[in-house]
């Protein structure tokens, strides 16, 4: 299994990350059978934004609730972790669904992608999957 994202969205969300550091920034990506096609910024209102995450709830719903009216399909979230690694930590594991949905974990530099699912190998809630970076031209980030 794989995640296809262009590198220009790529390359943004690194972007994103590197400006918010050290604190985590996080959002929404959208698109259809594992491949990005955009992705929202979104606040990140966890208590201590310096080690967490946490999706302003309001845009979640937001998010949500276009999807089901025919928006934009909600694939997975993105996070930094402007310590370097792009593992998941306990916290991650802790906090994520089972829902198959992708965990785009990004530091600035690098980047790794993760399906939630029940029994995964990683913390028992994450499965590694292969990041396909293309270089697609006309892909845009929605912020």
């Amino acid at each position: 299994m794989k995640l296809v994202l262009s590198s220009a969205i790529l390359d943004d969300l690194q972007e994103l990350a590197r400006q918010a550091a050290p604190e985590e920034v996080c959002g929404l990506l959208f698109g259809y059978n594992r491949t990005v096609s955009s992705f929202k910024a979104t606040k990140n209102v966890a208590e201590n934004p310096l080690r967490h995450f946490e999706i302003h709830p309001s845009d979640l719903i937001a998010a949500e609730r276009a999807m089901r009216d025919g928006g934009p399909n909600i694939i997975g979230y993105y996070h930094s972790h402007p310590s370097g690694s792009v593992r998941p930590s306990k916290t991650d594991a802790v906090m994520a669904a089972a829902d198959d949905r992708i965990w785009l974990i990004v530091d600035g530099q690098q980047a790794a992608a993760w399906r939630a699912v029940q029994k995964g190998e990683i913390y028992d809630r994450f499965d590694p999957i292969t990041l396909d970076c293309q270089s697609t031209n006309g892909q845009t980030a929605v912020n």
